[in-house]
């Protein structure tokens, strides 16, 4: 792995569109005599350069966060923001760990006051997570800075490029989860 961003990665084309091969199929989406379908060839690059670079940044925004946040916790703030008072059942269900890994992540996150627990009104044998007034204002902050940078770094997009583009990861996403 690179430690700079500087360019793309080992064994990518040097821009969008540059040739990757020889004997590259006439016809798009069709495999070459070789059976190596480019556009998915393509793709698996592209989506390698942007997890690699999405943990990266996941570890960054932990840290800005808290200090002592690690960085796998971090999604558990966003989920938090997003649906609001979960059950770690719940968490643990919708991240696919178990009770005990969540149990632990929890804790972590209790220690350092980004959440808090309170007993479930449905039922009070269960506990409800929720982030904390500082955890929210935290979490809040490094996000804002996060769509600040993304609004600078695609300043030359048109908008519609940009609601395409999420549309189309927006998809991605959906079949992965079914």
């Amino acid at each position: 792995m690179r430690g700079d961003d500087s360019g793309p990665e080992p064994g990518a084309p040097e821009e969008p569109g540059a040739p990757e091969e020889p004997g590259a199929p006439e016809e798009p989406g069709a495999p070459d005599v070789s059976g190596v379908d480019h556009e998915f060839l393509a793709l698996e690059r592209e989506l390698a350069v942007f997890l690699r670079r999405a943990r990266a940044s996941s570890g960054e925004m932990a840290r800005e966060v808290h200090p002592e946040l690690e960085p796998a916790a971090y999604g558990l703030l966003v989920r938090l923001e997003a649906a609001g008072r979960q059950r770690a059942t719940e968490l643990a269900a919708y991240f696919g760990v178990g009770k005990a890994t969540m149990s632990r992540q929890l804790h972590s996150l209790e220690n350092l006051g980004l959440v808090a627990r309170e007993p479930d009104p449905a039922d009070g044998r269960a506990w409800l997570v929720h982030l904390t007034d500082d955890g929210l204002a935290r979490f809040r902050s490094v996000r804002d800075a996060r769509r600040g940078r993304y609004v600078r770094k695609l300043a030359g997009w048109d908008r519609a490029e940009v609601a395409e583009l999420a549309r189309l990861l927006h998809q991605l996403n959906a079949r992965a989860e079914s």
